[in-house]
């Protein structure tokens, strides 16, 4: 809707435009008429004395004209304006025909031209009062000519008594229709006017509504018209990707969004969903998740595909996390139920054959074969009991500790195992490192991770420490083995996969469940060496509190 201010303001630039425009009419019709009536009086060798006045009366009407011009920049009330140039031009023409003859005058017509002008600029009531002014001047002077008033102006009665009447009367006549019929006519065209400015407005104001919620809406949206070229990319769709209008302008889909599947030449179904991939502008791989349908303008015409998409790739993330959380929790259930079952028997078992084992005649090869039986029986035992710890972890207990000294214990632990022995470990962490964590529970994640770095090297390699605190608190275990594949990546931390013979395939399972029971996250991104490079993100204290 527009506003009455905002009406007012295009009101008032219309009025002035119409004034100037007027202005510069007027003064091209002065100087035609009375320039070439001046050149055929002096051509025409046909009543000399008034050449003079006619150039007298085009230089008048030009310096009105500029004074006119320079005033209506600066002038606030146009419409006041306006009536005093339809006076003035009233007078000017009846000085014009008091020059020119009067009653004999042909010049009397441009009273019409006023009138006309006043229908276009004026109100159909003041156009008429125009009219009137415009009879009585005119009658006026037949009236003066006519008593013989005018004589200084060489004006006499000259014709008879009757023309004179007949004049005023065919005059008045005219002036009233044209004042009443252009007045009709003005009415409608500035109706016409007025109908078709709200238009435009409307439709300008709904051109800028729709543009600005095309820019601030939270979907990408890319139009591409029927030969595959991408025509229009809105604000969203440039955050997500990373690319500018500029830099796909006109660009071939195909080549810009190869993971994304769009059908041009089929009638696309409405809203049909997909997924797909793009590689980002810092080689960061993303999910899209987009829908295609087809674009048509007012007229039914076919401009080709509109694709609405949206960044996929935390929203899988989290996905993938509640999918992890899930299997834990499935995972917890099941290890209630075995911690009755196995533990027992097998704590029976155990107990059984070392009874038998102390039998004073027993065999030396039922010994060895006892012997395997208790081995084996405390192997499964101790698996049991990572299995309990990894389904069902503690609650932890967290106070401000500083994590450079759990490092340093860890190191010292390593040092002393044999694992160790050909691996070089690298500390790069400052000497003071607060934060609020469970130590105990942290230095076991920790110890599992260089473990798992230790077998994945062989023994021989570099282990590394650090801790970084730009964004969030951060331990860094990073090795110089072979790395993790892509390919199984993804699965890493999942329970029971392993991809060691004779993995349980719960260490890296347990430490995701630490760090997550600490509100924080782990993840393997693969190291500057070419190894493992596993990283325990922990959020602030305000942010977990």
């Amino acid at each position: 809707m527009t506003t009455p201010e905002v009406s007012n303001g295009q009101h008032l630039k219309s009025d002035g435009r119409s004034l100037l425009w007027y202005l510069i009419c007027r003064t091209a019709v002065i100087t035609l008429l009375l320039g070439g009536a001046a050149i055929f009086y002096l051509k025409g060798n046909v009543r000399h004395t008034l050449i003079t006045p006619l150039f007298i009366l085009i230089g008048v009407s030009y310096v009105e004209a500029l004074i006119s011009a320079f005033l209506l920049k600066i002038i606030l009330h146009t419409r006041f304006f306006t009536q005093v140039q339809i006076v003035w031009d009233l007078l000017f023409v009846s000085v014009l025909i008091v020059l020119t003859g009067g009653v004999e005058s042909v010049f009397s017509f441009a009273y019409l031209l006023v009138i006309i002008s006043a229908s276009f600029l004026l109100s159909r009531r003041l156009t008429i009062l125009a009219a009137a002014s415009a009879v009585i001047l005119f009658g006026g002077i037949l009236d003066l000519q006519f008593f013989n008033y005018l004589h200084f102006f060489n004006l006499f009665r000259t014709v008879p008594d009757g023309s004179f009447f007949s004049a005023i009367f065919v005059h008045g006549v005219a002036f009233f229709l044209t004042a009443i019929l252009s007045g009709t006519l003005a009415d409608r065209w500035r109706h016409s006017e007025k109908q078709l400015q709200l238009k435009t407005i409307d439709y300008a104001e709904l051109e800028k509504m729709n543009r600005t919620i095309l820019s601030h809406i939270s979907s990408g949206l890319m139009l591409i018209n029927t030969k595959g070229r991408i025509r229009s990319f809105n604000r969203a769709a440039t955050d997500i990707t990373g690319l500018s209008l500029a830099d796909v302008y006109d660009q071939e889909v195909s080549v810009m969004f190869p993971g994304l599947s769009v059908k041009l030449n089929a009638e696309p179904t409405l809203l049909r969903r997909e997924e797909g991939t793009f590689s980002g502008q810092n080689g960061e791989e993303l999910i899209l998740g987009y829908a295609t349908t087809s674009a048509k303008d007012s007229q039914g015409e076919n401009l080709g595909v509109l694709v609405t998409f949206q960044n996929l790739t935390q929203l899988k993330k989290v996905e993938e996390d509640l999918k992890q959380t899930d299997k834990l929790a499935a995972v917890g259930r099941l290890a209630a139920g075995m911690a009755h079952e196995i533990r027992n028997p097998l704590a029976s078992i155990s107990g059984s054959v070392q009874l038998l084992m102390e039998a004073e005649h027993a065999p030396p090869e039922d010994l060895r074969l006892m012997g395997i039986v208790v081995k084996e029986a405390d192997r499964l035992s101790g698996l049991l009991s990572d299995f309990l710890a990894f389904a069902r972890p503690k609650q932890p207990l967290k106070e401000m500790v500083n994590v450079a000294s759990i490092l340093d214990q860890l190191t010292d632990m390593l040092t002393v195992d044999h694992r160790f022995k050909e691996i070089e470990i690298n500390q790069l962490y400052p000497d003071e490192s607060i934060f609020f964590l469970d130590q105990g529970q942290i230095l076991q994640a920790l110890w599992d991770l260089a473990i798992n770095a230790a077998e994945a090297m062989q023994g021989k390699g570099q282990l590394t420490f650090m801790i970084e605190t730009r964004d969030n608190f951060t331990i860094i275990v990073e090795d110089t083995g072979p790395g993790i594949s892509n390919e199984i990546r993804e699965r890493i931390f999942e329970p029971f996969f392993s991809t060691k013979a004779q993995g349980t395939g719960l260490g890296l399972a347990t430490v995701y469940s630490i760090v997550e029971s600490h509100g924080g996250k782990v993840a393997e991104r693969g190291g500057t060496a070419g190894g493992a490079r596993f990283s325990l993100q922990f959020a602030a204290v305000g942010e977990v509190e």
